[in-house]
């Protein structure tokens, strides 16, 4: 069975941070690559980061330097931190496995909204 539970998102300022979580269960955890997505209004999903199981990371090119993944896979947890935030990182954010498709299970995801 599929589980995946994003929190930690919110309402903060432009330049302020935040650091998502996900829990993953294992079949999808292991040994895959994770990728935090995101889906602003209007918008169609896109890729923001991805961490292989041996930690090796990837990001858009929006957000490198100011976004920062990383795993816990003692806990089947994956985190993104996200610093100096711009109004345009305003969506809903997902992670799953890096190759998910549309037609797969995914969460409720969690809104990040990034005021002026």
């Amino acid at each position: 069975q599929v589980h995946l539970a994003e929190s930690g998102g919110g309402l903060v300022q432009s330049g302020e941070s935040l650091e998502l979580s996900c829990t993953i269960s294992g079949t999808v955890f292991n040994p895959n690559t994770i990728g935090w997505f995101r889906q602003a209004p209007g918008k169609q999903r896109e890729l923001v980061a991805t961490i292989t199981d041996g930690g090796t990371v990837n990001y858009r090119d929006s957000v490198k330097g100011r976004f920062t993944i990383h795993r816990d896979n003692a806990k089947n947890m994956v985190y993104l931190q996200m610093n100096s935030l711009k109004p345009e990182d305003t969506a809903v954010y997902y992670c799953n496995k890096y190759t998910a498709k549309q037609e797969d299970y995914w969460g409720q995801g969690t809104q990040v909204t990034v005021s002026e």
